[in-house]
């Protein structure tokens, strides 16, 4: 079966639940008027996150912070109950198990960002998702149909697939075979609010 087999003609992106991947603070209002409910903060720095969690929340926004992205947060466990206690996030991003473990001990839900750069990588991950029990797990790049089926037959936590996609079809592609959402940075594809 081909990439592209899979999609059906005609489905709407509106039922596809995606989450936006903010990568520059010019995105924000976009996001806020878009009907997505999770977002995935990777702009920003420690002077303005609470500013930017508080408006994503008053939109009902959930807010995961990827602390490896933004500027000047540490990376320990006191930064994590930091960005908790004082900007009030839902959760965080992170590529680290001890960040995740942090996050859990502090009461964030987590997304464990993995990346697939080849057999051993994704071994290694999926023990690290085994030890460190994240909520959500994202893979990276979102561009891999086997790969995307084969890590959903393996963890037990909802799947998130990003990185690399850059059209319609290959967003309906990766819930095909299995992912339970879609991060995207590009707004075209962030559902209009219902008005």
């Amino acid at each position: 079966m081909g990439l592209y087999d899979v999609l059906k003609k005609g489905e709407s992106m509106q039922q596809y639940p995606i989450i936006a991947s903010i990568v520059r603070e010019d995105q924000l209002e976009s996001a806020e008027h878009s009907s997505v409910e999770q977002v995935i903060l990777m702009t920003g720095n420690i002077l303005n996150l609470k500013e930017i969690v508080e408006r994503l929340h008053r939109r009902g926004k959930k807010v995961y912070v990827h602390i490896e992205q933004v500027a000047g947060i540490g990376r320990d466990a006191a930064a994590i109950h930091y960005i908790g206690q004082t900007f009030r996030a839902d959760g965080i991003v992170s590529t680290k198990s001890n960040m995740i473990v942090a996050a859990r001990q502090a009461g964030l839900q987590t997304i464990q960002r993995i990346f697939a750069i080849d057999t051993g990588a994704l071994e290694t991950a999926i023990r690290m998702i085994g030890n460190c029990q994240p909520d959500k797990v994202e893979l990276m790049p979102g561009l891999m149909p086997r790969v995307i089926r084969e890590i959903r037959q393996r963890i037990s936590q909802p799947l998130i697939v990003g990185g690399l996609i850059r059209h319609e079809e290959e967003i309906r592609s990766a819930f095909r075979f299995g992912a339970d959402y879609v991060s995207v940075g590009n707004e075209q594809f962030w559902p209009p609010a219902s008005r």
